[in-house]
């Protein structure tokens, strides 16, 4: 440590992987999370620490205090919940409390009753077998969370429920910690009563933080923008988000709880774009860090001190988890292909893990050596996530053809007229509500499985599916279809699916939703027949209406748009529209 300024070496060390190691494993293919994790392992106290006598030059490059380390590196996973809650609201996490509520809520039961049985049947009293229970019943939420969005599959059928499931948890860390602390300071107590006072003190406390929070979150964030200021608004947002945190680790919250509630009343201001973007640096970094603590945290030789043991309780703990979030997922109607990836890509312990064990050894509720035996576990199973999420993706995909094939029985178009809708969001149901009264055949595709379940329940013929893979286009029949109508409004993936549907299929009319006119350019480049630029014709409504409203016949005012819109198709080239603009 520099003797004027702190953590100075352990700063340089960091930007070096960060900088220079990171980005070299990526382009090698390897994960970054994967990638700090062996860093962490490397440079950690149990690496290159254990060398340092008989090599003191490793002492420049090796991170000694893996305490302070940890203590940092919380800030990463407080900036992952944050960006979490920003990107959510309240009306959005309301709308998904079916899977959070209830699958979530699930989840972290059965699976803490099973686990603690098992404590208990290893000889741990009930209440330590209680908190072992609770603390490996939850995942790694920094982990799970980070490789779905390298990936790029937060929003996939895997990465809903599974994020539901993960913010169950982040919300039970609550209570988990009341309970712990209750039995701490009443070990006389129930366990019942223990639980019932915590959740009730837990829910309270959520309540006065997030009512506060709606009063003076407005004004300030509009004061601090009002500045013209970016450095203020900046300096604003991370007040604002550790002031949270801190607040809720004094009320004996999860400092990460503080700063997901912190995200959600951001969400709901005209700010919270502008708050993303500056706050994405600050997350990557950190959450980086903490990656290297959990590495560092893992010391190979008591493993291997203990390695039949470990290995036993690792693969029980990952066989148990995955099989207890399988059986739910699909209590919950998730399909097959669904169900197994995310059951195992959430079997892992998590790092919170950590803080229920720990809160728990401070008031002497745990044996130590039956505590530090069990975050070896955790440790362990959190360094294998990344190998553990491949695994799951490619179970995921091997089971995905057969899932959709077993759902429809045979290829789903039958009739010639047939018309398949790519995404069933609000263009894909109106779309389907215009064919259905034209009496024209249609099935419809999407990757939400909530939603497919509740359209087939409705009798709407509907399957579940990645309308961008072609196995799943040609069991349900698109070479015998008479048309393809892509709703997505992701305009890479649209452009993905026209192309790839184009190229297989060519004699399929493509009918596609474009963000704007040069989004509709490049969807016919990519083999569309016609490309409907939603914005214009929102905008020639609005002039309609407007031309109608100052006086304009309506016949004119309709005949007048009729012609700007034949005037847009007409010159959707690649020319610049100004120049072919009419009179």
């Amino acid at each position: 440590m520099h003797p004027e300024i702190p953590y100075l070496r352990e700063a340089i060390i960091f930007l070096l992987a960060a900088g220079l190691i990171i980005p070299l494993l990526r382009k090698a293919g390897i994960s970054p999370v994967l990638g700090f994790l062996f860093v962490g392992l490397i440079i950690g106290p149990f690496g290159a620490g254990r060398l340092v006598e008989d090599f003191p030059a490793l002492s420049h490059v090796v991170f000694d205090d893996l305490e302070g380390v940890r203590r940092f590196a919380e800030l990463g996973v407080i900036f992952l919940l944050f960006t979490i809650g920003l990107e959510l609201s309240v009306a959005q996490l309301w709308a998904m409390r079916r899977l959070v509520f209830g699958l979530g809520s699930l989840q972290v039961t059965v699976t803490a009753l099973a686990i603690g049985a098992i404590a208990y049947l290893f000889g741990n009293s009930l209440v330590a077998a209680t908190i072992f229970g609770l603390g490996l019943a939850l995942s790694s939420t920094a982990l799970v969370m980070q490789l779905l969005t390298e990936s790029r599959r937060l929003n996939s059928p895997t990465g809903r429920p599974s994020f539901a499931i993960l913010l169950f948890q982040d919300l039970a860390v609550v209570p988990i910690l009341f309970f712990v602390g209750f039995v701490g300071a009443n070990q006389e107590g129930s366990l019942f009563s223990a639980a019932s006072l915590a959740v009730l003190e837990a829910g309270l406390v959520i309540a006065v933080i997030f009512a506060f929070g709606r009063l003076i979150v407005g004004p300030l964030l509009q004061f601090a923008g009002g500045t013209g200021s970016r450095e203020i608004f900046m300096a604003t947002i991370l007040l604002l988000v550790l002031a949270t945190a801190a607040l809720t680790a004094q009320a004996g919250l999860s400092m990460a709880l503080g700063a997901f509630l912190a995200g959600l009343l951001f969400a709901g201001t005209e700010y919270r774009h502008q708050i993303a973007s500056d706050i994405q640096p600050f997350k990557g970094l950190l959450l980086g860090l903490f990656f290297i603590s959990v590495g560092m945290s893992l010391d190979l030789l008591a493993v291997w001190q203990v390695i039949g043991w470990i290995v036993l309780s690792v693969a029980g703990l990952l066989c148990l988890k995955a099989a207890i979030i399988f059986v739910l997922a699909r209590l919950f109607r998730l399909p097959l292909p669904v169900a197994a990836e995310t059951s195992i890509l959430m079997s892992q312990g998590g790092e919170f893990a950590f803080v229920i064990i720990s809160a728990a050894l401070s008031y002497a509720l745990l044996d130590v050596e039956a505590a530090q035996f069990m975050l070896l576990v955790v440790i362990v199973t959190m360094f294998l996530t990344p190998f553990l999420a491949v695994l799951a993706r490619r179970v995921g995909q091997k089971l995905q053809a057969s899932d959709v094939g077993a759902a429809s029985d045979g290829p789903a178009v039958q009739d010639q007229n047939t018309v398949i809708i790519g995404g069933f969001g609000r263009v894909g149901k109106m779309l389907a509500r215009l064919l259905e009264k034209q009496r024209v055949p249609f099935i419809a595709i999407d990757s939400d499985a909530a939603l497919v379940a509740r359209e087939r329940a409705a009798g709407t013929p509907i399957y579940y599916g990645d309308a961008s893979q072609k196995d799943v286009l040609t069991h349900v029949g698109i070479d015998k279809a008479a048309a393809f109508a892509t709703t997505m409004d992701a305009p890479e993936i649209a452009e993905h699916v026209v192309r790839s549907i184009h190229d297989s299929w060519p004699h399929v009319k493509i009918i596609a939703r474009a963000r704007d006119v040069e989004h509709a350019l490049v969807l016919q480049k990519s083999g569309a027949q016609s490309a409907i630029p939603e914005t214009m014709e929102a905008s020639l409504e609005l002039c309609e209406r407007l031309l109608a409203g100052i006086g304009f016949p309506e016949d004119v005012a309709r005949n007048v748009t009729g012609d700007l819109r034949e005037w847009v198709f007409a010159s959707m080239t690649e020319k610049d529209l100004e120049e072919k603009k009419p009179d």
